[in-house]
């Protein structure tokens, strides 16, 4: 490792999951492979977001369904144990080491370089490390861009000067605000919002549109507004942030100023307004590409835009599916198919690209740990009228499955499956309820492998359990359609 100019087949920029599963896919295929990154080998998801937000989040669903149990509801009624709950928090980010990360991939024997990279040409990497070396890297077949996204902040004078909570502020904050406001309405948005308010603070969401994680099913984010209000959050629709201004110095609270001209006060603001890819200072402007843009790809991840396939694009900056599973899912099938292209296996039958594209596109799963809980995969009712799929909507009250009625007093929860009225195999699945997260497995391989409705009849339920609504869909379905069965 001694120089500053070394030769890989692989380079990867960016250690977060999509990164490091791809590092670690082209290594197992037998190309040398480096991995650079500027920050902590595991990115923002194991320290900053999934596993931290989750932690932060655990309690209040376990509360909430200890609230709701025969002999537990009385044990349940106090509040969270603030300390105890940033210390999981803090054991879940691993204290924000990564050394078990490191001793990773030293097993799987990928090199790593610490520091800031950026492309220099095709197949080059220059590497900027903390202590003040250049490292250059050298691809003999391929160069991977894994470094994901950032926050993307709404364009407000003052901002700055704020010093407004992201995602990474709102997961690891040492103190529970008394006053937190909320902007947004999307994923983050809402798990914060549920978070923070169980933990003491007094939030107020203030959303732009007039619904809560607007691209599910409506009846999620109505789900999950009232549960929200009911916890005593301030939620807000059909508003905006015209100014924000901390005016009596950098402690004081934060005066926000709203588009109809009334304003309110927070001790702090979280901007949850979405995301914009990290790719400003990563030298896509030596490849002729355009700096701070998503990284268009093909079914293979190949960015498209790049003449003779060198470089590849996994994960979030591609801007296929946001979320650390698909990133992870996308590495495992570019590492395979890097490896089989480097090494010359025969790929005519296109079974990467094949799958690919059904995972990212028909398949994508998604859990929303708010209070209920919201779970999606494949289409929504909106997405299948916009591209004309005829399909057959079931709606099913999961609190009348035997299931629902053991898991807590007064289960509220609702199932929406969409049908293919051509295909007869399902499209879309939404839950919302709690316990439904591992509900969601199950409807992704159903979708994913597009298994027809006649053979689902055959996957039987264990009574009683929650899964059985999956049942009762289908009885929902055969009774109004005559369709099934």
């Amino acid at each position: 490792m001694d120089g500053t100019s070394r030769v890989y087949d692989m380079v990867v920029l960016g250690a977060g999951p999509a990164g490091e599963n791809l590092a670690e896919r082209t290594r197992a295929a037998g190309l040398t492979t480096v991995i650079v990154e500027n920050e902590l080998l595991g990115g923002e998801c194991s320290f900053w977001a999934c596993e931290p937000s989750k932690a932060l989040l655990r309690p209040v669903a376990a509360r909430a369904d200890a609230r709701r149990v025969p002999g537990l509801r009385k044990a349940a009624e106090g509040p969270l144990d603030v300390s105890a709950v940033f210390a999981h928090r803090d054991k879940m980010s691993a204290y924000w080491q990564d050394d078990d990360q490191v001793d990773w991939l030293n097993s799987v024997s990928v090199d790593l370089v610490r520091g800031h990279g950026r492309l220099d040409g095709p197949r080059q990497v220059v590497v900027d490390t903390a202590d003040g070396e250049t490292v250059r890297l050298t691809a003999r077949f391929a160069v991977a861009v894994c470094t994901g996204t950032i926050t993307a902040f709404p364009d407000l004078p003052g901002l700055e000067q704020v010093r407004p909570w992201t995602n990474r502020d709102a997961t690891a904050a040492r103190h529970v605000p008394d006053r937190l406001v909320v902007v947004g309405g999307g994923v983050v948005a809402v798990e914060m919002a549920t978070a923070w308010q169980a933990l003491g603070s007094q939030v107020t969401m203030l959303v732009r549109g007039d619904k809560l994680l607007n691209r599910m099913e409506p009846f999620a984010g109505e789900m999950v507004a009232e549960a929200l209000r009911a916890a005593g959050a301030d939620v807000r629709f059909d508003t905006t942030v015209t100014a924000v201004a901390r005016e009596d110095g950098a402690d004081s609270p934060v005066r926000v100023t709203l588009d109809d001209g009334t304003s309110l006060v927070g001790d702090e603001i979280l901007f949850a307004t979405g995301r914009a890819p990290h790719t400003a200072d990563i030298g896509l402007e030596t490849v002729g590409l355009p700096p701070g843009d998503w990284l268009a790809v093909d079914d293979s991840y190949q960015v498209t835009d790049i003449a003779d396939g060198w470089l590849y694009a996994v994960g979030d900056v591609n801007h296929r599916a946001l979320m650390t599973h698909q990133g992870k899912y996308q590495a495992r099938i570019a590492g395979a198919l890097i490896g089989a292209r480097a090494t010359g296996e025969s790929l005519d039958d296109g079974r990467w690209g094949r799958h690919a594209s059904t995972a990212d596109v028909a398949a994508v799963p998604q859990v929303v740990f708010s209070e209920p809980e919201v779970t999606s995969v494949g289409l929504t009712t909106l997405e299948a009228e916009r591209t004309g799929r005829r399909v057959d909507v079931v709606d099913y009250d999961i609190g009348r499955v035997a299931g629902a009625v053991q898991y807590a007093d007064g289960y509220r929860g609702r199932a929406r499956v969409l049908i293919d009225v051509d295909r007869g195999t399902v499209v879309g699945v939404t839950f919302v309820g709690p316990g439904t997260q591992e509900l969601l497995y199950s409807a992704t391989v159903v979708i994913a492998s597009e298994v027809p409705l006649e053979r689902l009849w055959h996957a039987v339920p264990a009574f009683p359990t929650i899964s059985e609504v999956w049942l009762r869909i289908l009885e929902t379905y055969r009774d109004r359609a005559g369709q099934v069965g």
